[in-house]
């Protein structure tokens, strides 16, 4: 083998790192060696786990299902693969013939018990094992001590049930485990007690509800963290004890309600942060606070997510990247939702259901560079302005400098950016029309998308709607009680209570905390919510509630 350093690294979002280098990699070359029959021998491109180079000696014998071991292997084989096979076991005896194997790729064959892989001590320089997709329930204690440096373990997608406190013990030298989408119910922090220098774990995809505090704590090292489809429902505060190296945290497809943000701050040095489809209803004010190391945000793919408040992201000096894709009841983003976001390129806001974006929201972003607003249902009115044909530049204020600076800023997707509003201008490309032709003020539309058309509600239960408006100028918003009646101004998201009226005569009027009273025949009531789209006034309904 011929090592040579590796150029440059990329990192894909969840923060695993792959190599790559400068220019394209060499072509297999020939491996002039007595081959197994059907397999094939060639000298192949290989990384190690820390993204060395090495022109591999590689014996592939994929796809063959192979019941035993083929012969013969060459001694000098760097890296084997039999992925896709019927294998059970191993002859150790043909192991003991290949003191250089570094790579053994097992995945997708027949093995049930780890035992049978790694009871030989003949895999003195193995570095990669990959025994995804098999057959393993359990892991038994001291699992892989005859594999001194291995470095990268890949067990997911097997059916583990069960492992032992100690099954990780004598990898001391493990960068990488991959025990994702199996059938684990709980993490038991002793898992990691031996394994100091792990800086990859992906553990997603096993039914473990909730995490414990401070499980993690012995992993000082991890960099990435991988905690997607999971169930979870929420965190402790202390789930994320000891992470202070942590760069990349993944929680794609759980059941979170609300962004962990007490457990967020005990990763201060977080850059990367997945918390695409969750069910998550509004992003709120100060989230993701202090996160003054965050490059990259994903909030895509969330079914509830209606609104993002005032000052929800704020003081994220370093973030470049922000993803808010595919929330289809998304109608909202505060005015001020961006706040210190010095650094931000690229604000992605497609496939939602906005009517329109805020002029100071653009204008509260110095170094963007493009936005994504298309296959959203967007208002051609006063609203969007800045994005008129003839506005190609916006000018951005520097609060420090007491300067103005004029910059363009690029449409993703602009064939596809459309006003569906007015009907005038419907299927018009935004870029296209003139701030002539918008209209010069800006009436308030309550997006039908971000509330429910019918709600259940018990006697003594609470309600909670969250009810928000763009226009020129800003629109009070009120409440409207069954009767008619007009309530109070509401910036908060308002709760409704439903109480048993006793009398007519003795009914209590609605107070501040909104109670609205039903007829005892009514209860369990359900809610049907009414709105007018556009309204002429500057006074918005909000809710006007029938009860039936």
């Amino acid at each position: 083998m011929r090592p040579a350093l590796v150029f440059l690294q990329t990192c894909v979002f969840v923060g695993v790192c792959v190599p790559g280098v400068v220019g394209s990699l060499p072509h297999a070359l020939p491996w002039h060696v007595s081959c197994p029959s059907r397999c094939v021998c060639q000298i192949k491109p290989w990384f190690s786990p820390d993204s060395v180079y090495h022109e591999a000696p590689t014996v592939d014998c994929n796809d063959l299902l192979l019941t035993k071991l083929p012969l013969p292997i060459p001694t000098n084989t760097h890296t084997l693969r039999l992925q896709s096979n019927l294998l059970s076991e191993l002859d150790t005896v043909v192991l003991h013939r290949l003191p250089n194997l570094t790579d053994l790729d097992l995945s997708q064959n027949r093995f049930s018990h780890v035992r049978t892989i790694t009871q030989s001590s003949s895999l003195p320089s193995l570095l990669s094992l990959h025994l995804e997709e098999n057959q393993l329930s359990r892991l038994p204690d001291a699992a892989f001590s005859s594999l001194p440096i291995l470095q990268e373990l890949f067990l997911s997608h097997n059916n583990l049930h069960s492992i032992a406190p100690g099954a990780f013990t004598g990898l001391n030298s493990l960068l990488r485990l991959h025990i994702n989408n199996n059938r684990l119910t709980t993490v038991d922090p002793r898992w990691f007690r031996a394994l100091p220098r792990l800086e990859v774990l992906m553990l997603g995809g096993n039914p473990v509800e909730a995490l414990p505090e401070r499980g993690f704590l012995a992993l000082k090292s991890l960099r990435s963290l991988v905690l997607g489809g999971m169930g979870l429902r929420s965190l402790a505060e202390k789930a994320l004890e000891g992470l202070e190296g942590l760069e990349s945290l993944s929680f794609y497809d759980n059941l979170l309600t609300k962004v962990p943000t007490q457990a967020l701050s005990r990763v201060p040095g977080l850059k990367f942060l997945d918390l695409n489809k969750n069910r998550i209803k509004l992003i709120e004010t100060g989230d993701f606070r202090d996160m003054i190391h965050l490059k990259e945000l994903g909030l895509n793919n969330m079914e509830e997510l209606v609104s993002i408040e005032k000052a929800a992201l704020e003081n994220l000096p370093e973030l470049t990247k922000l993803e808010i894709t595919n929330n289809p009841r998304l109608s909202y983003i505060h005015p001020q939702a961006f706040l210190q976001l010095s650094r931000l390129e690229s604000l992605m806001l497609n496939s939602n259901s906005l009517s329109a974006l805020h002029q100071h929201i653009m204008l509260s972003l110095p170094s963007l560079q493009e936005v994504s607003l298309h296959s959203n249902p967007l208002r051609c009115d006063c609203l969007f302005h800045w994005a008129a044909e003839e506005a190609s530049h916006l000018h951005f204020e520097d609060t420090q400098t007491d300067t103005r600076t004029a910059r363009k800023v690029r449409f993703i997707q602009p064939q596809a950016t459309l006003c569906s509003e007015p009907p005038e201008l419907r299927a018009r490309r935004v870029r296209e029309v003139s701030s002539r032709e918008m209209s010069a003020s800006c009436l308030p539309m309550i997006p039908t998308s971000s509330l429910p058309s019918y709600v259940g509600v018990r006697e003594g239960g609470k309600l909670i709607l969250h009810c928000r408006a763009l226009a020129d100028p800003q629109p009070e918003l009120y409440w409207v009680t069954p009767t008619g009646l007009k309530t109070w101004s509401c910036t908060e998201p308002c709760i409704l209570k439903v109480y048993q009226l006793l009398h007519p005569a003795t009914a209590r009027q609605p107070q501040r905390d909104s109670t609205t009273h039903l007829p005892p025949a009514s209860l369990p009531a359900r809610l049907k919510i009414i709105l007018p789209v556009t309204l002429t006034n500057t006074i918005v309904y909000c809710l006007r509630a029938l009860w039936r």
